[in-house]
């Protein structure tokens, strides 16, 4: 008696939503807004978990407004030995650079922390991990030869999950002796060195530089050490004890000075350097 009803079928296509909007805690799972991250320091709100910061933000927590300058920027990785794997070292370097808009792993400069002027070094693990190549051996040696000339207070922030970069061989494990001999010169004019580990600092970067602080303070839960936790366990074949090589098990066991919140960092560097300058 009816017939069929006359409809059109209209497929509407589901849109995605845009990717870079959100990031998942490591510390309690909770998804967040990334805008909402960087209001907060990259710290999550819920449970104070400290996300990895890029040394750009880095500098911008540190050092005063318009008061960096930077050194170096012109210096370029190469590839020295002619690296052959999966991927190049310059198809590596290539990518990192337009991923991260760096031209190596490390932002090295001179500024106004507080009142102080101060010797900045940063590196950053999203370029190749962080790791140390010649360009970041060689960045972070002319920083410090700098603030020894000038006799003015050194910081290094760590953030390295590479240390030493294998895509330059012998040339990279030179950067470990180089960096730790510029430090030596600079101890040796009675002037300050702060190292600050954050999440996380391992390897080559670990064993020069970054432990060589006349003060070494970590922010919470970084993992700090040489080879990680599971190369470790596999070597032994013991478990290890719970929180191994984090800020808190190296605080405890004496190999760092102190453990300071993101928000505090700045005061703090601001009154180690007024005290021992």
């Amino acid at each position: 008696m009816f017939g069929k009803p006359k409809y059109t079928i209209v497929k509407i296509k589901k849109k995605d939503m845009p990717g870079g909007l959100c990031s998942k805690c490591d510390g309690c799972g909770q998804i967040l807004f990334n805008k909402q991250l960087h209001e907060n320091v990259n710290i999550c709100p819920k449970c104070d978990h400290h996300f990895v910061m890029t040394a750009r933000e880095r500098v911008g927590l540190l050092i005063n407004e318009d008061s960096f300058e930077e050194f170096d920027p012109e210096l370029k990785p190469k590839d020295i030995i002619d690296f052959k794997g999966p991927k190049t070292y310059k198809e590596k370097i290539k990518q990192d650079q337009k991923r991260t808009g760096l031209i190596d792993a490390v932002i090295t400069g001179k500024g106004k922390l507080e009142k102080q002027d101060v010797v900045l070094a940063v590196t950053d693990s999203r370029f190749i991990m962080g790791s140390m190549g010649s360009v970041v051996g060689e960045k972070i040696t002319r920083a410090i030869e700098y603030a020894t000339a000038n006799k003015l207070p050194v910081i290094i922030v760590s953030g390295s999950g590479g240390g030493a970069r294998m895509y330059e061989g012998m040339f990279s494990l030179m950067q470990m002796a180089k960096t730790s001999a510029a430090l030596a010169k600079h101890k040796n004019k009675s002037l300050l060195y702060v190292s600050v580990l954050t999440n996380p600092t391992m390897a080559g970067i670990m064993a020069s530089f970054a432990s060589l602080g006349d003060v070494i303070m970590a922010e919470p839960k970084a993992l700090i050490g040489f080879t990680g936790p599971r190369v470790i366990e596999q070597t032994i074949r013991q478990k290890l004890p719970p929180g191994f090589q984090r800020s808190e098990f190296l605080l405890e066991h004496g190999h760092i000075d102190l453990i300071v919140h993101r928000r505090q960092m700045k005061t703090l560097l601001n009154q180690l350097i007024e005290y021992l300058s």
